[in-house]
């Protein structure tokens, strides 16, 4: 006759347990937006239509995501900013950033030009991952060859909050420190690109163009760019 008040009694503590771990990943769960607290992020005023030698050319856009694509991006990212640069020897240079201000999930893969590209009719090679020498700093990226409509070097990062990485573990460890917190980082994809250059020259182009892009940045957002 005691079996079924010792099995309520095991009920309850396993009900007590629960709601009490349910309670405790509520706490846990990450609340503060570091939007919030960091420098606000104007992708159209804080990047410079003049990198050096490089003005804006609005005669070329980027390569863009289909229109569903396009349509989830949208929900996903706060701001997108395209611009293409040209600079006086007539080399073609395309600069694509989305910001967003929640970078607390995987979401956002879907802007990654590895699935941007194909779904736009390229076939995209992954060349590896290369240093850039920003002169104070090094920042690693991701080089990406498209070909098809057009041949096309790429290269591109991530960041959360001052950090820049790169999509794959080092991105989500990085979201999970930032959830054990209770922060919700912002953060970017930053894409660079070039037309009419050998898979060679186009890197050396794109190196070039981001070192003085990142000393022609105001310091105080700089880092929100490059990482920090």
């Amino acid at each position: 006759m005691s079996t079924p008040g010792i099995s309520r009694r095991a009920a309850v503590g396993l009900a007590l347990s629960m709601v009490a771990s349910l309670g405790a990943a509520e706490a846990m769960r990450p609340r503060r937006r570091l939007s919030d607290v960091r420098a606000r992020i104007d992708l159209a005023t804080q990047v410079p239509t003049r990198v050096g030698d490089w003005v804006e050319d609005r005669s070329v856009m980027p390569v863009l995501p289909d229109p569903a694509v396009q349509a989830k991006l949208d929900t996903l990212y706060s701001q997108v900013l395209a611009r293409t640069y040209i600079d006086s020897s007539h080399r073609i240079l395309m600069l694509s950033i989305a910001y967003g201000s929640d970078q607390a999930s995987e979401a956002t893969s879907v802007h990654r030009p590895e699935f941007c590209y194909s779904t736009q009719g390229f076939k995209v090679r992954d060349a590896g991952i290369a240093s850039v020498d920003l002169g104070a700093r090094h920042l690693d990226v991701r080089k990406l060859v498209a070909s098809g409509p057009r041949f096309e070097p790429i290269l591109y990062w991530v960041t959360l909050d001052n950090r820049a990485t790169l999509p794959g573990l080092g991105r989500k460890l990085a979201q999970l420190n930032y959830g054990l917190h209770g922060d919700i980082p912002d953060g970017m994809l930053v894409r660079v690109s070039t037309l009419g250059l050998d898979e060679t020259r186009a890197y050396a182009v794109q190196d070039a163009f981001l070192r003085t892009m990142y000393e022609a940045m105001d310091p105080t957002v700089r880092g929100r760019y490059f990482g920090a």
